[in-house]
């Protein structure tokens, strides 16, 4: 039976199991990443976050992150806030930022002097193709049909990994539960997507829900953030930077526009560290 270390982290609620696969062997199957983020009888959380070494110079890290469902995704934009501080806490750097590989590209976290992380997200894309989104247009507002036979209008945006986001005139009683599987699941996204639901409380603050595909809703989606504002500002809605609220707390999004990266800020906290048997 093996023995597995592990450390227990959130940024605003969303939680991370995040594993040292620089000190310790980690090779999980997806039947064990099910039983590690089963609430009930593992240790529970949204996504399991895996340090390695790099396989690239001319970064400190690479970053692997594997949903509760056991598939391995692309990005998380608050389990990279997290994945700064665990390596900074375990000592494996002493830098305050640092690069890091990922499936979708490099990445740099930043400790701030507050405690916070800032993390340079990378460039967003739009084109659909590299959503992936299956569509003949390259509008910033397309129309889905979704299968109950309503109709809703979506910003698609790559964040490392597929968003679609659509305006909301309240996220209290947005039908996120209901859309939200409908939207992860829609056949026009070959890969699956993240649902995103916002409201639009003046030019520099947004509220904000998502539906986390592979995951279900969360507390907050870091990506998601980054992926509603830069649909606000090109919808014309927003102003960097913003505000996103979101049920487990603030985030700050800045974009400067097209061709610039999305800079995210927000905490990230260690909760606990134990061992379990696999």
């Amino acid at each position: 039976m093996t023995r597995l270390r592990f450390t227990k982290m959130h940024g605003l609620g969303n939680d991370f199991i995040v594993l040292d696969g620089v000190r310790q062997s980690v090779a999980l199957t997806p039947e064990q990443i099910r039983f590690l983020a089963n609430r009930q009888f593992g240790v529970g959380c949204d996504q399991i976050l895996l340090v390695e070494p790099p396989t690239r110079p001319e970064v400190d890290f690479r970053y692997r992150i594997f949903n509760a469902d056991g598939g391995e995704v692309e990005q998380c934009g608050n389990g990279a806030r997290c994945f700064a501080r665990f390596v900074r806490e375990q000592g494996l750097t002493d830098r305050d930022e640092i690069r890091v590989e990922t499936q979708k590209g490099i990445i740099a976290p930043r400790l701030e002097a507050n405690g916070e992380v800032t993390v340079d997200m990378g460039v967003p894309r739009f084109v659909p193709a590299d959503i992936p989104f299956v569509s003949d247009s390259n509008a910033i507002v397309q129309p889905l049909a979704l299968p109950d036979g309503a109709t809703v209008d979506i910003s698609v945006v790559s964040m490392g990994n597929p968003h679609a986001v659509q305006v909301v005139a309240d996220v209290d009683t947005a039908p996120v539960l209901l859309q939200g599987p409908q939207i992860e699941r829609h056949p026009r996204f070959p890969q699956r997507v993240n649902a995103g639901f916002m409201q639009v409380l003046h030019r520099n603050a947004l509220r904000l829900r998502v539906f986390e595909r592979g995951v279900g809703e969360t507390l907050a989606c870091g990506t998601g953030a980054c992926a509603a504002v830069v649909a606000g500002i090109r919808r014309g809605l927003l102003d960097s930077p913003v505000r996103v609220d979101t049920r487990g707390g603030p985030l700050t999004i800045a974009w400067a526009g097209e061709g610039q990266p999305v800079r995210m800020t927000g905490p990230a906290v260690t909760v606990y560290q134990g061992e379990i048997s696999l």
